[in-house]
């Protein structure tokens, strides 16, 4: 004779389910470890092959930068024909960084700069640097690899 499901069952076995079909997501805040800083994202491979032309090097202006919402990427350029990309994604709650202006990469959501020399935290809420991401500079042509 099966015993009827009872309440405590039915929301086990669907917390079980839910958190299984979860696995991966979510977003950074939890102190998690993160990925190696020449780790992609499949979000991110998906969104920009390997080798897609991102600009021109005309179009990322020196002490600046420029970010590719589509393809999760910032580029800047802190001094001349020294180019760096890094992920668009805040390591504070994963928002996408909204713009490149007074020599940081500023995320809106909740206010976090990176310095665009080297993604490094200026100031807060975000504790950890962006993820550095890999680019090829080729004559005027700027590719992320």
């Amino acid at each position: 004779m099966t015993q009827p499901a009872t309440r405590r069952t039915v929301l086990a076995t669907g917390a079980g389910a839910l958190a299984l079909g979860c696995v991966g997501c979510g977003g950074k805040d939890d102190g998690a470890a993160t990925p190696a800083a020449s780790s992609v994202s499949p979000a991110a491979e998906e969104a920009s092959p390997a080798g897609k032309a991102l600009a021109r090097t005309s179009d990322i202006p020196e002490g600046g930068g420029k970010v590719f919402k589509e393809e999760q990427v910032v580029v800047t350029q802190p001094k001349k024909g020294d180019y760096k990309a890094f992920s668009a994604i805040c390591t504070h709650q994963g928002c996408t960084v909204g713009e490149v202006a007074d020599g940081t990469i500023d995320c809106s959501c909740h206010g976090s700069r990176f310095r665009i020399s080297d993604g490094s935290v200026a100031s807060g809420p975000a504790t950890r640097p962006l993820d550095e991401r890999t680019i090829t500079v080729d004559g005027n042509s700027i590719r992320l690899d």
